[in-house]
């Protein structure tokens, strides 16, 4: 009865929770831009207040950044960690919002109202599910639902640069049973999806060096070996007639999608067509055999991100280049090893090497392992289950193309598995003109929140 309680108090206090989202909405709190330092500090002061409201003790922490905001509450049951960020994107270009991205408003979209508005969606609408389901609780028992810790980050837009230190710092504070992180979406409108693996990265940059100076042309084309040519046989190499990564031992620590993952995955409502066409494609070009979801989430990758040498001006320059560049990210998945990776790749090209060319490597560049959670956990079928039961479909472990660091960091720091837990949709134009957030993914997100405590905070 208690949750049916808090539910039926979520339904009548949502216009209070909306225009509570509104206040926060209207705080430009962009991270990358110093002249919004004052606002990303009003911000954190403002969930500070909210928290402590709701029976928190909550502070502001400083850093050499913008601030984090880190919430306690002792109760009952598994230790909870709570993760969002209060910085938003910059609003450029300012010409292509339909109206100022600081005034939310609620507008009429294709599929019901959405709350249109900078950081709407990306994260502090999704952010504020947690808080509201917190809050509901609390009207109707007196008390918050169990043992749980916020922790709010106001850097992530801007590459989150204060995160490790201050989790390195505060790990015996901040390690708990289980993370649970609102900063995702869902797999197909109305598909509520746990994210249970996401992809590592490895980033590498290299230089082809040829002839000692840029030669003319007619003197010395033939003879000359030509860096863009050779580059071009190198990047040739990295792939099979099948889409394959041709790396030797690249593949070690991949393994194959479970059959009831690949069951869900097929049963979730992603439209591959449509997927597709959005970029302009018909057709999946990657590892033959696997979809495109697939692809997506559960094979590793190597691209070409960059690619330039030579003569980049206007009309023609007749030279042979000294030197040619390649830009490379690999997507990485299960237990791929950055370092390992790195060192494969870089056998690879440099045994290709013709006589008189040599390479250079930008030993600057980082990596990191995926992120994959142990899904057999109870606490995922129980959210699950609770997800489920809120938006009357099967709910789906799913996968992530891109990679979350915080997800990483929370398993490689603090030692705990991450739920990935958000109710976005893919036209939420994040990051851009005109972002939005449905009305039916706050209310319903709350909600969600709501029965997802109810099974795994006791």
């Amino acid at each position: 009865m208690t949750l049916e309680s808090v539910l039926t108090r979520i339904d009548e206090s949502l216009p209070e929770a909306m225009e509570r989202l509104m206040t926060l909405l209207r705080i430009p709190s962009i991270s990358t831009d110093p002249a919004y330092k004052a606002e990303c500090e009003s911000a954190a002061d403002w969930l500070v207040t909210e928290l402590n409201s709701l029976g928190f003790k909550a502070e502001k922490r400083r850093v050499p950044g913008h601030p984090m905001v880190v919430a306690r509450h002792e109760g009952p049951g598994p230790h909870l960690l709570f993760y969002g960020h209060y910085d938003v994107q910059p609003v450029d270009p300012l010409t292509l919002w339909d109206r100022p991205p600081f005034e939310p408003a609620i507008e009429e979209g294709p599929n019901g109202p959405v709350i249109r508005g900078r950081g709407s969606s990306d994260d502090k609408g999704q952010l504020m599910t947690f808080l509201e389901a917190c809050r509901a609780y609390k009207d109707v028992t007196g008390t918050l639902p169990g043992n749980l810790t916020i922790f709010f980050e106001g850097e992530e837009e801007s590459g989150s640069p204060s995160l490790i230190p201050f989790l390195e710092a505060n790990r015996d504070e901040l390690a708990c049973d289980l993370a649970l992180i609102c900063d995702t979406s869902m797999v197909s409108p109305g598909v509520p999806s746990i994210a249970g693996q996401l992809r590592g990265m490895l980033k590498e940059e290299f230089t082809l060096h040829g002839p000692r100076i840029d030669l003319h042309s007619g003197h010395y084309g033939g003879p000359a070996l030509n860096p863009l040519r050779e580059i071009s046989k190198l990047i040739a190499s990295f792939h099979d007639e099948a889409g394959r990564v041709a790396v030797e031992g690249f593949y070690e620590g991949v393994a194959e999608v479970p059959a009831e993952l690949k069951r869900q995955w097929e049963a979730c409502g992603f439209d591959e067509a449509a997927y597709l066409g959005h970029a302009g494609m018909t057709v999946a070009h990657g590892e033959a055999g696997y979809s495109a979801l697939e692809q997506q989430w559960a094979r590793p990758t190597l691209e070409i991100n960059g690619l330039w040498g030579g003569y980049q001006g206007a009309g023609s320059k007749t030279v042979i280049p000294a030197e040619a560049h390649c830009k490379i990210t690999c997507r990485l998945v299960g237990a791929m090893e950055p370092g390992d990776v790195r060192r494969k790749l870089r056998a690879h090209v440099e045994a290709r090497l013709p006589t008189d060319a040599r390479i250079t490597w930008d030993s600057d560049l980082d990596g990191a392992p995926a992120a994959v959670m142990d899904t057999s956990r109870p606490e995922f079928e129980a959210a699950r289950q609770a997800l489920s039961e809120e938006w009357n479909r099967e709910a789906v472990i799913v996968g992530m193309g891109g990679s979350i660091p915080i997800a990483y960091y929370f398993k490689s720091i603090l030692g705990m598995d991450a739920m990935l837990i958000g109710y976005a949709n893919d036209d939420d134009a994040i990051h851009s003109p005109n972002e939005k957030y449905d009305v039916k993914s706050f209310h319903k997100g709350i909600r969600s929140w709501a029965r997802i405590l109810d099974r795994i905070a006791k």
